[in-house]
């Protein structure tokens, strides 16, 4: 089960890498490299400090990770029959679970291992919402599966012309791009802003949000019905 079962448009798409981009930087660079999304990076960087006997700077790596899997835990719950009877539109209660823990964490307030544990929650409940732009299934905050994606539609359109492949691979380049362009401006807006940054991919997950709203209000206006979710249908 899903939360959404939607594909997004290709620029929703877009923005989400970024955004998934923007967040690993932000913590990477603001937070004592501890990495928000990319938890291979902080399994690697666990086993390796604690065999050096860094057991201080290896365990720093520990919180994002579990806050991740209970991200992850809470998503999987979000998708139950029981929360869509709660919820009635859960992807818009991710979107705006986001962009507040965000905003908060833009304030300054909190301590670091604070925001790098929140910061891994929410994007881990991204990760578990939002699964395909069109027909393509991609990762909105992790690039390695979407580069393994990118060559293999690549070597598809390049063996065979399809067009299809080839509209994927430029969709699959599209997202790797992103992820990359959002971990630039997020590394950028962090060195100058410190934890002020994280309001910039706060505005970015509000924009998400409000074109989701705006795409869900067309359909139900074309359809002459009311969707239960953002994504049932």
């Amino acid at each position: 089960m899903a939360i959404r079962n939607r594909p997004e448009v290709v620029p929703v798409g877009f923005l989400l890498s970024a955004v998934g981009g923007y967040l690993d930087a932000y913590t990477f660079v603001g937070h004592g490299g501890v990495f928000a999304n990319a938890q291979t990076g902080n399994v690697v960087l666990l086993a390796v400090g604690a065999v050096h006997g860094q057991f201080a700077e290896s365990l720093r790596h520990l919180p994002p990770l579990v806050s991740f899997l209970i991200g992850l835990a809470a998503a999987e719950s979000l998708a139950r029959p029981w929360a869509r009877t709660a919820l009635r539109r859960p992807t818009r209660v991710v979107l705006g679970a986001e962009a507040l823990v965000l905003a908060v964490c833009a304030t300054g307030t909190l301590p670091s291992e604070v925001v790098t544990v929140a910061v891994a929650f929410v994007a881990a409940l991204q990760v578990s919402t939002f699964k395909k732009v069109g027909d393509v299934p991609y990762n909105a905050t992790v690039t390695t599966g979407n580069l393994r994606s990118f060559v293999a539609e690549f070597a598809g359109w390049w063996s065979e012309r399809s067009p299809g492949a080839g509209r994927r691979t430029a969709v699959l380049g599209g997202i790797v791009v992103s992820f990359a362009s959002g971990a630039a401006v997020g590394t950028g807006l962090t060195l100058l802003w410190g934890d002020g940054a994280a309001a910039g991919a706060a505005g970015a997950v509000v924009v998400v949000l409000i074109a989701i709203a705006l795409e869900t209000r067309r359909r139900e206006r074309d359809s002459g019905t009311s969707e239960e979710d953002d994504g049932a249908r």
